[in-house]
């Protein structure tokens, strides 16, 4: 009997250790049912996809083209994140209904608020359509002619596969081009917004606990699907009625417990998990570090204004959060790639590889790729630095460096297509730029410039840069740009682009921000881009070959695509972690750390009234565990940036949980996936359903949803899963 127990422990240790990966729904039988299973899911795998009957698919449309979302109840009532929904929320705030600050709710359906170029979209079916597509591409001599046929390959069947008028054919590549897959899928336009909670609760924690554990918050927002009197997609209209779901998920109030099975369900935008380590090295000891210390940089100077006066405080806060996200993520990532050993790891793979090649008599085909790939990524490694000092102080972190790039387009535009082209985007900029202004403190910017301009200068790769800025004093460059140019202001950009053309390009080309970014920009695009671009097609090559070449030797039995913004599983369990010597993480949060954390009128840490007073009361209704309010919880589920908003669905089927960010340890997900330090971060239902009940008393919602006990009841079976 013992002997039996510590098999079945090393079984399900050996189980834990393959987790990781975004697997395509369709074809989840084999290995993945196995694994599933073994972590405990006691579905099958057609109650997951199945094309003839309903299934979980059909609960988890895509939001907007960039998030994921859920139905959970039979009128279309759909469940994503507080950040999904944020521009939605936002448009339809007014100094009088300030949504964003006091949340909304629609007590009744006539209250639910209608968005422009708001849509989802459901996945009806899912084909491997690699034959068709690769057909007669093999025999074409060069690649432009390979790409010129696979694209009319996708064309042709794209509109001769049978679908229903309101349906669309989307053909999507795999395994960098070595797989092709067809969805069919139907939008729904008519969305309409439900309930947000404030952003109090939906963005507590802010930029501070961005990418962090332990995490307390209420990431979430509600809107309602509408269709035709057919239940068919249509544009909106007073006469449509709520969308009757082919599924939709019941919502369990058992939660969670550590080492529960966990199913993530969405739409994960990119990763990059075959890279070679060459490629990993580079990232680590050089890209990185960059981007980090310029953006390092910028927020530590934003942050010396913002601190100090609450007008830019508030005219900042959005840019100081976006500047911030993939600062914390980098060093996270570039942290996690080192503690894992990942280079290593995949140095190891590769020497697998190349015996298996040997093995296989391969090595005509495919022995070259990974020198190949060492004398590429050796190349293009001063182009690639010097285009991340570009796109991150021209284009991203320095505002009137960011606003002046767009005047050196127009001066191109002219250039290219002429007066009429010119004149037509003068306007659009002399329009435009208005908002940009108001939000636009020169004081702030201008340090900014000076501390990362000094860093372009001395540690940028010095053949490529203008000999404007290879010899320049940063401490007089920032006087001069600051002090003379006519950018720095809207009414001098008002100025500038008044009276004709020829005086206007005269006024541009005499102006010293002008002339900075126009230097930058054509040693950007004459020395840098054009090597780059030559290089990095060759390593998209290699990339694919070598994708090609470890499926057809079968080097890791559990290859799965790279992410790409199509509908993907990704299982595992919920999970304490360790992230460093002597920490543990706990799996779930509870409102207790909200209390902790509270900072009455602070911007991050502020916490409504309301929900103070129900803490006291200890007022959480059915929602409670032990008397505790959990709040989020942590699992293995290897997501990324897309996965905003999607299911954390349990054993039987049931809602748990709504994803929404990743521990900064494991952000290293998007190219080397760890189990021991890798977790998604999800609100739990509970939680969620005690925002909507006590917080905002819309007792209408919670009246529509199916709440269940699959832990302390009745086990639910394979009907109860889909609805009637």
């Amino acid at each position: 009997m013992k002997f039996l127990k510590l098999f079945a422990l090393l079984f399900v240790f050996q189980v834990q250790a393959q987790q990781g990966g975004m697997w395509i729904p369709s074809l989840l039988d084999g290995m993945n049912a196995k694994e599933m299973q073994a972590l405990g899911m006691k579905m099958s795998i057609k109650d997951i996809y199945d094309v003839n009957s309903s299934s979980l698919k059909d609960a988890v449309p895509h939001f907007n083209g960039g998030c994921t979302s859920e139905v959970i109840s039979p009128k279309g009532l759909l469940l994503t994140n507080h950040h999904c929904g944020y521009g939605q929320i936002q448009a339809h705030s007014s100094v009088e209904n300030d949504y964003l600050a006091d949340g909304f709710w629609a007590y009744k359906m006539e209250d639910e608020l209608p968005n422009e170029n708001l849509e989802v979209t459901f996945i009806v079916k899912i084909e491997d359509v690699t034959k068709q597509i690769l057909e007669g591409v093999a025999v074409l001599p060069n690649e432009s002619d390979k790409q010129a046929k696979i694209q009319q390959n996708i064309s042709a069947l794209s509109n001769s596969f049978p679908k229903e008028k309101y349906q669309e054919n989307k053909i999507r590549t795999f395994f960098e081009g070595n797989q092709y897959m067809l969805f069919v899928t139907e939008t729904y336009s008519d969305v309409r917004l439900v309930g947000a909670p404030p952003t109090s609760i939906g963005k507590f924690g802010s930029d501070t606990d961005n990418w962090v554990w332990p995490r307390h918050t209420g990431d979430f927002s509600l809107f309602r699907i509408y269709a035709d009197k057919n239940n068919q997609p249509a544009k909106y209209s007073k006469d449509n009625v709520p969308y009757t779901p082919k599924h939709f998920l019941p919502i369990s109030l058992d939660g969670v417990a550590e080492d529960d099975f966990t199913l993530v369900f969405g739409y994960p935008g990119k990763t990059s998990e075959y890279l070679p380590a060459v490629a990993i090295e580079q990232i680590v000891n050089e890209l990185n570090p960059t981007k980090i210390e310029i953006r390092d940089r910028v927020l530590k100077v934003t942050d010396g204004f913002m601190r100090k006066d609450k007008a830019i405080k508030i005219q900042y806060a959005a840019k100081y959060a976006s500047t911030a996200n993939y600062y914390k993520k980098w060093i996270g990532e570039s942290q996690g790639l080192q503690k894992s050993n990942a280079a290593g790891v995949k140095k190891a793979q590769e020497k697998v590889f190349q015996e298996k090649l040997i093995k296989a008599g391969k090595e005509t085909e495919y022995g070259s790729l990974l020198a190949d790939f060492d004398t590429n990524y050796k190349a293009i490694a001063p182009y690639a630095i010097a285009r991340d000092y570009f796109s991150e102080i021209v284009l991203r972190n320095v505002e009137l460096l960011k606003t002046t790039y767009k005047f050196v387009q127009l001066e191109q535009i002219y250039k290219n297509k002429g007066e009429q082209s010119f004149t037509d985007r003068k306007n659009n900029l002399a329009s435009g730029l208005g908002e940009f202004y108001k939000d636009f403190n020169k004081k702030v910017d201008e340090k900014i410039f000076e501390q990362v301009i000094e860093m372009y200068a001395k540690q940028s790769p010095q053949q490529f840069l203008p000999v404007s800025l290879k010899n320049a004093n940063a401490t007089q460059l920032t006087a001069d740009v600051y002090g003379k140019s006519k950018l720095t202001t809207f009414e001098g950009v008002k100025e500038i682009l008044s009276g004709d053309t020829k005086s206007i390009l005269k006024k541009l080309n005499s102006d010293p921000a002008f002339k900075l970014v126009k230097d930058l920009s054509a040693s950007y695009f004459n020395e840098v881009a054009p090597k780059y671009d030559e290089l990095n097609m060759k390593i998209t090559a290699l990339q694919r070959d070598y994708m090609k070449a470890q499926l057809e030797l079968g080097t890791n039995d559990r290859i799965f695509p790279d992410a790409n913004s199509t509908l993907r599983v990704t299982y595992g369990q919920v999970k304490s972690y360790a992230p460093k010597d002597a920490v543990l993480y706990e799996p779930v949060t509870y409102l207790e750390g909200v209390m902790e954390k509270y900072i009455p009128g602070d911007y991050e840490f502020d916490v409504p009234t309301k929900l103070v007073d129900l803490y006291k009361a200890k007022d959480y209704g059915q929602y409670a565990q032990n008397g505790k309010m959990p709040v989020n919880f942590i699992g293995t589920n290897h997501t990324t940036g897309g996965n905003s908003g999607s299911p954390a669905i349990d054993a039987n089927g049931n809602l748990i949980g709504l994803n929404f960010d990743r521990v900064w340890e494991g952000t290293m997900s998007d190219i080397y996936y760890d189990p021991s330090i890798c977790r998604n971060i999800m609100v739990d239902a509970r939680y969620i359903l005690f925002i909507i009940d006590k917080y905002a008393g819309a007792t209408n919602i919670i009246s529509e949803l199916k709440l269940v006990h699959p832990k302390t009841g009745k086990s639910m079976k394979k009907k109860d899963l889909k609805k009637k």
